[in-house]
């Protein structure tokens, strides 16, 4: 079975979602983004695993399936909370959060 168009599905879809995550600021986009990335390695893992006719790899995206969907509740819990207190959406303006003093001039 040649997998080659699996995998250069799989590299433009990972390399659509690394351009996004460079080029934009939003956290939504960059968390879209980010699971673009995780979708394409799945894909490539799925593939190779077709190839050499062994369940590890399958077993391993769904792992990573798994991991993506508890990575979007935390960073959607995080982009509902910043909305909610009304911070800046802009990754670059979100520096507040590393002084604990900007933090409660901003509010």
């Amino acid at each position: 079975m040649n997998i080659s168009w699996y995998i250069a599905l799989s590299a433009v879809l990972f390399s659509i979602g690394a351009g996004g995550l460079v080029a934009r600021r939003s956290p939504l986009v960059m968390l879209l983004c980010l699971e673009l990335m995780l979708n394409g390695a799945n894909l490539s893992l799925v593939a190779f695993a077709r190839m050499h006719g062994d369940g590890g790899g399958q077993i391993f995206a769904l792992v990573v399936m798994v991991v993506a969907a508890c990575e979007v509740v935390v960073g959607l819990g995080l982009i509902v909370a910043l909305y909610r207190n009304r911070l800046p959406i802009d990754i670059d303006e979100l520096d507040h959060l590393k002084d604990p003093q900007k933090a409660d001039s901003a509010l």
